[in-house]
């Protein structure tokens, strides 16, 4: 498992970092403040308080968590 800080301050950020996310098999999700939700969820994470930093869990064995990171790694970047 590992757990990243990103931002996704935009409908349209949140939409391309849920399509990204959807390509992999294993379990993501976010948590803001006191809500988790489902990360590959475009209408949970459209329930959060998008303004703010959100906890990403990533729930992967290792194999792919380069790629994840690779691929989301502009929303790391805030």
């Amino acid at each position: 498992m590992c757990t990243v800080s990103i931002l996704l301050d935009s409908i349209e950020k949140v939409q391309d970092f849920v399509n990204r996310i959807s390509r992999y098999g294993c379990s993501f999700d976010i948590e803001s403040g006191h809500s988790f939700v489902d990360a590959k969820s475009l209408v949970g994470l459209l329930s959060l308080d998008l303004t703010q930093p959100l906890r990403l869990s990533i729930q992967d064995d290792g194999q792919q968590l380069e790629d994840i990171l690779r691929d989301i790694q502009e929303y790391m970047n805030y």
